[in-house]
C-alpha cells in the first residue's frame, strides 16, 4: 500500500557496500559479517575468527582508522588488510559550530549524497542527532527535510559512521563509559528511522555492544512520525527509548503537519504507544510537539493533548519545541508567553512538558537546512562559472 510522499520507501536489500576502489568498508559489519568477510578474502576459519576479534576491538574501542596502528596484528599482515579493506568515515562537506556549542556537519557518502548530523552539548549530557536516510518521504510541512525527496536509505555503516566521526571530533577514543562528552544518541536527523528498520537496528546494536561503543540502550532514543506497524517490532528488536513526532492533536491539523497521519491516525498511534515494549514510568515515551503560531498552540490544543495521553494511560513526557524557522517555511514560532501557557496547562494535567531551549540558531540548525545551504552554494558557483564562460565567449 503506498504511503504519502514522493515515492514508496520500500527497503531494498543491499550487499556489503564496495567502494569505487574495490575495498570493503568494515564499519557497520556485525561480528559474524566481519568474520565471514575476512574468510571470504582468503583467511582460514581460525584466522578469520581471531582477526575479526582484533579488528572489532581496534575499530570500535580504540577508534583506529589505519591497520598500521593495530599493534597486536602482525606488521606483515597490515598491507594485506589495507589492500582489501578500509575503516571508513563519512566525508565532511561542511562543519559549523554555534556560539552555544552546538556542532553540525554536512556529510557526503561514497556515492555522492549529502546528509547531516548534529551534536548538542548540555551541562549533564551530550546528544548526537543521527540521520537514517538521505532526504525523507514523509513531507511533514514544518520540517525542512520534508521538502526533499528521499534519495535512499543510509546503510548500517553510514549510520554508525556518524557516531564514529563525532567520537573522532570530540577526541573520545579509546571508548569508555566514564567522562564522555557524547553520552546520548537520538535518531531524529534526516529521514524516518522505521522506514529503514533493518539498517537502523543493526547500527544501534553495534553502538550498544558492550565490547565496542558501549552506549546503553537507555541513552538512545528512536523518533518516529508514527509508523504504527513497525513500533512494536522496534521495541522488541532494538529496545531503545521511543519518541513520537506528534505535533497536532486533531485529525485536520496533524494531517497537515504530519501527512502519515492520513494512513495511521492519532488513535492508532497512541494505541501502539501504549503497547510499546518496555514503556513505563521510568522509561517514558517522549512526544515531540513543535510550537506553531495559531496552528497547534491554543489552550484547547493543550487540554486535548492531556486528554489523549491520559485516555491511553501513557507514561509520557511532552517536549515542547519552539519552531526553528527556515527559508520559505509556511509557519511562525509561537510567542514565548503562548508556549509557557501551553506548557503550564499540560503540567497541570499531570504530564511533564518542558520547553526545549532553542539551540544553534546562529548556524543552519534546522534539520536539512545545512544541506540546502550547501546546494545553494553549489548552484551559485555553477552560475558564476557559466557567467564567466559566457563572458569569455563574448570576448
Amino acid at each position: 500500500m503506498p504511503i504519502p510522499g514522493h515515492i514508496d520507501p520500500v527497503p531494498v536489500p543491499r550487499d556489503v557496500p564496495v567502494r569505487a576502489d574495490g575495498r570493503i568498508d568494515l564499519i557497520g559489519l556485525t561480528r559474524d559479517q566481519l568474520r565471514e568477510t575476512l574468510a571470504g578474502a582468503g583467511l582460514d576459519a581460525k584466522q578469520a575468527k581471531l582477526r575479526a576479534k582484533q579488528l572489532w576491538h581496534w575499530i570500535y574501542n580504540r577508534g583506529a582508522t589505519e591497520f598500521a596502528a593495530m599493534t597486536d596484528i602482525a606488521k606483515t599482515m597490515h598491507p594485506w588488510l589495507a589492500e582489501r579493506f578500509v575503516i571508513g568515515r563519512p566525508g565532511v562537506v561542511e562543519a559549523q559550530q554555534s556560539t552555544d556549542g552546538t556542532r553540525k556537519w554536512l556529510l557526503k557518502s561514497d556515492d555522492g549524497h549529502d546528509y547531516e548530523m548534529v551534536f548538542i552539548p548540555d551541562a549533564d549530557r551530550g546528544t548526537l542527532c543521527v540521520s537514517s536516510q538521505v532526504g525523507c518521504t514523509l513531507t511533514c510541512s514544518f520540517c525542512h527535510t520534508g521538502t526533499m525527496r528521499l534519495v535512499r536509505n543510509l546503510t548500517a555503516g553510514e549510520i554508525v559512521g556518524q557516531v564514529m566521526l563525532a567520537r573522532d571530533a570530540l577526541s573520545e577514543w579509546p571508548s569508555q563509559p566514564e567522562g564522555r562528552l557524547l553520552t546520548n544518541i537520538v535518531m531524529m536527523g534526516m529521514g524516518e528511522p522505521l522506514y529503514n528498520f533493518d539498517n537502523v537496528r543493526d547500527a544501534l546494536k553495534l553502538v550498544m555492544d558492550g565490547d565496542g561503543l558501549a552506549l546503553s540502550k537507555r541513552r538512545i532514543t528512536l523518533s518516529t512520525s508514527g509508523i504504527v506497524p513497525m513500533m512494536e517490532r522496534a521495541g522488541v528488536e532494538i529496545g531503545v527509548n521511543l519518541a513520537v513526532s506528534l505535533h497536532g492533536v486533531t485529525k485536520d491539523v496533524r494531517d497537515e503537519l504530519v501527512p502519515i497521519n492520513k494512513k495511521y491516525g492519532i488513535e492508532a498511534l497512541l494505541e501502539a504507544c501504549a503497547a510499546y515494549p518496555g514503556a513505563n514510568n521510568a522509561r517514558r515515551i517522549t512526544f515531540e510537539y513543535v510550537m506553531l503560531k495559531d496552528k497547534n498552540d491554543s489552550d484547547d490544543d493543550a487540554r486535548e493533548l492531556v486528554r489523549l495521553l491520559r485516555k491511553y494511560k501513557l507514561p509520557a513526557k511532552v517536549n515542547l519545541i519552539p519552531f526553528n524557522p527556515w527559508p520559505g517555511a509556511p509557519y511562525l514560532c509561537s510567542d514565548p508567553d503562548r508556549i509557557r501557557r501551553f506548557s503550564n496547562i499540560v503540567f497541570e494535567g499531570g504530564i511533564s512538558a518542558p520547553v526545549r531551549t532553542p539551540r544553534g540558531r546562529d548556524i543552519d540548525a534546522a534539520c536539512g537546512q545545512l544541506k540546502t545551504s550547501a546546494e545553494k552554494k553549489k548552484r551559485a558557483d555553477r552560475d558564476r562559472e557559466a557567467a564567466a564562460l559566457a563572458a569569455v565567449a563574448v570576448d
